[in-house]
């Protein structure tokens, strides 16, 4: 946000907290996928359909939320779409390192 966009000016400064802000719910929706289990998640295990149901209700309310009529209340502003190219590659990048970190923690420590 702060490179790619431009957003480093008080003026960008809503451009810049709606970015973080979906990009921080996001991946903190995803970790309890990622440390429930230690296979590698949505390929090997999946959660049961509440939580799935749920996590997809999560992020979308999350990502709408900055486009929505609330976002002048909490001061987020529309993300422009060439964030939504970087979002999956972010997302992916934060899973795949979470999975590596997962897996040197069960092989040092076990798992439970």
């Amino acid at each position: 946000m702060w490179y790619v966009f431009d957003a480093n000016t008080p003026d960008h400064q809503t451009l810049f907290q709606s970015g973080w802000f979906v990009v921080g719910l996001l991946t903190q929706t995803l970790i309890v996928h990622m440390i429930r289990t230690p296979k590698i998640p949505f390929l090997q295990s999946r959660a049961a359909m509440p939580l799935m149901v749920m996590t997809g209700v999560i992020m979308a309310v999350g990502i709408f939320l900055p486009m929505g009529p609330l976002a002048h209340y909490f001061k987020l502003q529309a993300l422009p779409s060439l964030y939504f190219v970087f979002l999956p590659l972010i997302l992916l990048a934060y899973m795949g390192l979470t999975q590596a970190v997962k897996g040197f923690y069960i092989r040092r420590f076990g798992w439970q």
